[in-house]
């Protein structure tokens, strides 16, 4: 469904326009949105330059939009969401881990994803199913994520705590003030950044 913030009635254009081209699973409640910023051209071009894509499913849940309001944040619990990673996927990953290659997450699902599946001494993952409530924030050790895509995510949110977990936090301020001093587009259809 769209998000509620955007006001205007939804039309087919907008449905269309709130998928990722390779979505096919239902069972979100929200789009993964750093996948809009990829087009079907876009990614053969990648393709073409060697890079290889691993799909990854998370059916994402309203409580990863809930802010986070404890006064500490480890005391902040999140929402289980299921998800489901294929082997020759993980395979994928594996092989781009044991070669030296980077594993670039597109978006904090599928962070939250192959970090939930990941082995913690080795990084690899294999085929898995099932549900997570992994909650990333700073002090996480990364296990299989070497670089995010990502959209400029609210305050307060364990997404925003995600990427603060993965860079700097001094940088990630630095990135937001820029992002709104430049006037960048923020949440769903906004601009994304790449961290590594």
């Amino acid at each position: 469904p769209l998000p509620p913030y955007i006001s205007r009635p939804s039309n087919d254009e907008d449905k269309d326009d709130y998928q990722t081209v390779y979505c096919h699973e239902e069972g979100s409640v929200a789009a993964p949105t750093a996948g809009l910023h990829f087009t079907t051209e876009l990614l053969e071009k990648a393709r073409e330059k060697g890079v290889k894509i691993a799909f990854v499913t998370l059916h994402v849940g309203i409580g990863t939009f809930r802010p986070v309001k404890c006064e500490t944040i480890e005391d902040h619990h999140m929402h289980f969401e299921h998800y489901l990673l294929k082997q020759e996927d993980a395979d994928k990953i594996n092989k781009a881990k044991l070669s030296g290659h980077r594993v670039i997450c597109v978006g904090t699902t599928s962070c939250r994803t192959i970090e939930t599946i990941a082995d913690p001494n080795t990084g690899l993952v294999k085929e898995a199913e099932g549900d997570t409530g992994i909650y990333i924030y700073p002090g996480y050790k990364f296990k299989c994520m070497d670089g995010l895509i990502t959209n400029f995510h609210l305050p307060k949110s364990t997404l925003l705590m995600l990427v603060s977990a993965f860079s700097d936090r001094e940088f990630i301020l630095k990135a937001y003030k820029h992002a709104v001093d430049e006037k960048y587009r923020f949440f769903s259809f906004g601009d994304a950044m790449f961290l590594k």
